[in-house]
Order: C-alpha cells, then structure tokens, then sequence
C-alpha cells in the first residue's frame, strides 16, 4: 500500500481500537470516507478489503462495512436462587457516605445483619490524543499517603447524567475539552460490601479551553503515552481502580484483545 492507503488503514484500525466506531456500529459510506481519509475510491477499497480479511471490519450489502460483534461463548447460568433481602437500617449517613445493615438471607443460610457502604456514582473518563498520550492527573491521596496518576473523573450530580459528569469533571479538572466520549462500561470496584457505580468512558481527542477550574482535584495535568502505562503500573503509580479499567481497556482493545460495548 502507497502511503496514503497505509495511512487510512492505519486510521480506520485506530478507530476501530478506540472505540469510535464500537462492535456492531456501521462505517460512514465510501464517499463520506473518501473525504474523511483524503483518498481515492480504488485505493478505499483495496484498504477496507484487507481490513475485512483481517477481520478488523465486516462487508455487508451495498457496500457498507460494519465492525464485527464479537460473539460471547459462556452461557449464563440457570435455577439459582438469590439472596432474599428482608429490609435494612441506616446506622450512620452524611453527604458522602452511607452506612446500612441490610437484613440478609442467602439460600440455605441463616438470616443475618450485612453491612453495606453506600457511595457516590462516579464517572471517569480516559482520552487518547493524536499521539497516543492519555491525558492524566499527578495527584496527592491522602488515605494510602502517597502520589500518583490518576484519570480525570466525580461524582454525578443528582439528576445528572453520568455523560455529561465525564465532561464536565474532564474540563474542571484540566482545563481541556473532550471532543467525544463513548461509554464503556459501568462496574462496582468492592462488589462485596461497597455500592458506588463507576462509569467509564473513553474518547479520543480534546481542545485546550484553559486553566483547570477545580484547583482542588487538579493536581499536575499531563499527556503520558501509552507506552508508559504497564511501567506506571509496575511502579505502583496508577492510583483508583477506575484509572486501572480504564486504561487495562483501552491497552486491550489496542492489543487486539476483546472490546466492550463502546470504547
């Protein structure tokens, strides 16, 4: 391939890993492609073909191209029963946290009284520039005593949606804008005893509109590559399991591993 060709190849994979365009989402046409990529319609073809033998894309009727949706092979488990849950007493509350003794029942097992931390919802989001640098926070933790990277991220505000959270804490926090975030997954980091959803999101590109807002939560802003991440993570400087999913996903998804909805 001449290097325009290579270069849309190269682009529509990154698109693909990214999450632009997640499992199941359809490509533009051929002719919004042809402008999007700076390329001629011969040279499109030839590069969507190889795309398809590689299995990166999937060639349907009138030329349309959609990204294959990987299937899942472990089926779910049938006939098991749940806790029954019989009620539950708050024994401590405040703005940030909640603590509740729900009255339990598992099955064939005694009632009993189980703790459960109530937290904030919480939306973070990763965001990749041109050069592969995710763009992140160096901050001070008190609790563990200790510095490190962190993703920009808060709490969503009631009758927030976590979408609009990602944003708006990405542009508080440093001081740019994402151009898109597409969600990716939504998990609970102490699934045992701890309810505080975490959202994760993903993007690709971001417009400098100034200086952080939030000076609290800003820290020391940076784009460290990508590259970086697996060493920042054997020196124990990625703090937050949110910054951890995050990444571990978009490191995946690169590798060639498999994606989530919408990365």
């Amino acid at each position: 391939m001449g290097p325009k060709s290579a270069r849309a190849y190269r682009t529509i994979r990154e698109w693909v890993a990214s999450g632009k365009y997640p499992p199941g989402a359809k490509l533009p046409s051929e002719r919004t492609l042809e402008k999007e990529l700076e390329i001629g319609r011969t040279q499109l073809r030839v590069v969507l073909a190889k795309l398809v033998a590689e299995g990166v894309l999937e060639s349907h009727v009138r030329s349309s191209y959609r990204v294959p949706v990987r299937a899942v092979s472990v089926e779910r488990p049938e006939g098991l029963e749940s806790w029954q849950i019989h009620g539950e007493r708050t024994v401590y509350d405040n703005r940030w946290v909640k603590l509740d003794l729900v009255d339990v029942e598992p099955p064939g097992v005694e009632r009993f009284e189980h703790h459960v931390v109530r937290l904030h919802h919480v939306a973070i989001s990763a965001v990749i520039d041109d050069q592969d640098r995710v763009l992140m926070l160096w901050r001070y933790r008190f609790v563990p005593d200790k510095w490190g990277w962190e993703l920009p991220g808060g709490i969503v505000d009631d009758g927030e949606e976590p979408h609009a959270t990602a944003l708006r804490e990405f542009e508080e926090e440093t001081g740019w804008r994402p151009k898109s975030l597409d969600h990716v997954v939504t998990y609970q980091p102490m699934v045992g005893m701890v309810d505080s959803p975490h959202e994760i999101y993903v993007g690709r590109g971001a417009t400098h509109v100034g200086d952080p807002t939030d000076i609290e939560e800003a820290g020391h802003v940076a784009w460290v590559p990508l590259s970086d991440v697996p060493g920042l993570m054997a020196r124990d400087e990625l703090m937050g399991s949110g910054t951890l999913v995050a990444l571990l996903h978009v490191l995946a998804s690169r590798a060639g591993g498999p994606s989530t909805a919408s990365v």
